[in-house]
């Protein structure tokens, strides 16, 4: 593979929109090991809410993705693959970071994390508005007093 193409191989699976259009590959072997992607991350997002059992399988599957995506990055950094490889292994690498955008983006479990937090947020922006209201009036009064 020449410089050139290794680096727009490199730059494409580092695009901002790389994975838009891009579909979760059926099958992807990590670490060795044949996992069914495809049907495992539509099984995970199928649900209302991941089970705390699941959520551990879930983490290690990601952990897992990861680990696989920078090994097939390294391999075309080095760029000691042929054309196609370098091909195949782009494509994975954004099939994989298709995958992984599934599991991050899961439903409920995450929305509930972030309704909690915006009600904090929320709460905390009226006890200020409240203390600082309540702080002018008393100073608004104080000062009438003089």
């Amino acid at each position: 593979m020449q410089e050139y193409e290794r680096k727009q191989l490199l730059e494409r699976v580092e695009r901002e929109g790389a994975t838009v259009g891009a579909d979760i590959p059926e099958t992807i072997t990590v670490q060795g090991e044949e996992i069914d992607l495809r049907t495992f991350v539509f099984e995970i997002k199928r649900r209302d809410t991941v089970p705390p059992g699941e959520r551990d399988r879930v983490e290690q599957a990601k952990r897992n993705l990861r680990r696989e995506r920078l090994e097939r990055l390294e391999t075309i950094e080095e760029g000691a693959v042929s054309r196609e490889e370098g091909e195949e292994l782009a494509q994975g690498i954004i099939g994989i970071d298709r995958a992984l955008n599934a599991l991050e983006n899961l439903g409920p479990t995450d929305l509930e994390r972030e309704q909690q937090a915006k009600r904090a947020a929320d709460t905390k922006r009226w006890m200020s508005f409240l203390k600082q209201a309540l702080g002018q009036e008393e100073g608004g009064s104080a000062r009438r007093g003089r």
